[in-house]
């Protein structure tokens, strides 16, 4: 409850400063809007219900991308605790693809899959996979022998023992590799939006800031701005309270 309430007051002084300077200066809103102009700006689109449609477009997007990152990252983790070859495989794929910004297979995917949802999700569903598969397989590397002595001795083999013991075990690893998969994910849909968007009008957040910037309206691409700040901060408090109700609470973390 502090930190909760130390983070508020942090943004409470940076709005603060933000409405003092804008004021003072004189800056015009083409350039800076001030806070207060901004909250107007958020009651228009939340009236016309524009500002909702976008955020559910951007949020579909990035959980479905998300969705299909994580089952190719625990398959191919699973292949790689099961073999030597798999463990290889898994090691040169992410040794590959990991460095590899995801935004920059966007013109594959354009050609590939074309303009709309399929090219989104590819490039999504890549730049999630190669981390959260790493930490996956981090976490199931760690394992203590023992614990895996005593799965099998208590009759545990293949999707048993995973279930049961390397799940568990690994859950630290595990939800550090989706905190990282979530946040490359948020920024690779922004930013792929702002290409292209998703298909005109079904565009998400990265597609209304980029019309907005055309438009020379500069409360509308702050509006977009801090929508995206706002559900970084609240998938970051999101992640907090797992923590804390998980590996925390079982005495998996000193946090």
């Amino acid at each position: 409850m502090r930190s909760g309430l130390n983070r508020l007051a942090v943004l409470l002084i940076l709005l603060l400063l933000w409405e003092g300077y804008v004021r003072a200066a004189g800056v015009s809103p083409l350039l800076v809007p001030a806070p207060s102009r901004v909250l107007l700006g958020f009651g228009e689109y939340i009236q016309n219900g524009s500002l909702v449609r976008y955020t559910l477009q951007t949020l579909q997007m990035v959980l479905t991308g998300m969705a299909i990152g994580i089952l190719i990252a625990f398959g191919l983790t699973a292949l790689a605790t099961a073999s030597r070859w798999g463990r290889d495989l898994l090691l040169t794929l992410t040794s590959i693809m990991n460095p590899l910004p995801a935004i920059a297979l966007l013109p594959v995917a354009l050609l590939w899959l074309g303009i709309g949802p399929r090219s989104l999700l590819f490039v999504i569903a890549n730049s999630v996979v190669w981390s959260l598969a790493l930490n996956m397989h981090t976490g199931f590397e760690t394992v203590p022998l023992i614990w895996k002595q005593a799965g099998q001795n208590l009759g545990l083999h293949g999707w048993g023992l995973v279930r049961y013991v390397y799940l568990p075990a690994a859950l630290p690893y595990i939800l550090t590799g989706l905190k990282i998969a979530w946040s490359f994910g948020w920024r690779t849909v922004i930013a792929a939006e702002l290409v292209f968007g998703a298909s005109g009008q079904a565009g998400g957040l990265g597609w209304m800031i980029n019309v907005e910037r055309y438009n020379l309206n500069t409360t509308g691409v702050f509006c977009g701005l801090v929508t995206i700040i706002g559900l970084g901060l609240l998938a970051e408090g999101l992640f907090e309270a797992l923590e804390r109700r998980t590996i925390r609470r079982w005495g998996m973390s000193a946090g």
